[in-house]
């Protein structure tokens, strides 16, 4: 099973900053869009953002804040996070969507993902 594999969370104070990566040696990222979901505990998983052929989305809650990219040479799909809220407390997850030509799909488009990485946002 492809699994992509998610880093650079961590634990930072509001206000702060920090960039995820995402990548995985199975698939070319070209040929695929990618997304960002995101799940705190009790609550159900939720979208970030995503970038495609089309263009790219995000949730209401962190449009200005955050900007998703991809790097081609690197095969690698980063999550810049500024600004950084408590409620942006959650496991991150990152997923490989097969229509590459748009991202604007339910979760159960999205085929391959990660184990997560934690971001913890403390006040």
């Amino acid at each position: 099973q492809v699994r992509m594999v998610e880093s650079g969370g961590g634990l930072v104070q509001v206000g702060g900053s920090l960039r995820l990566s995402c990548t995985t040696p199975e698939l070319d990222l070209s040929d695929f869009a990618m997304g960002w979901f995101r799940q705190a505990p009790g609550k159900e998983r939720e979208d970030v953002a995503c970038i495609s052929i089309a263009g790219t989305n995000y949730a209401d809650s962190v449009k200005g804040r955050f900007t998703i990219s991809k790097d081609n040479a690197r095969n690698t799909l980063y999550l810049q996070m500024n600004s950084l809220k408590p409620e942006d407390t959650a496991m991150y997850f990152c997923a490989a969507d097969p229509f590459v030509n748009y991202c604007g799909g339910p979760p159960s488009a999205y085929k391959h993902w990660g184990q997560g990485t934690q971001v913890t946002v403390s006040s």
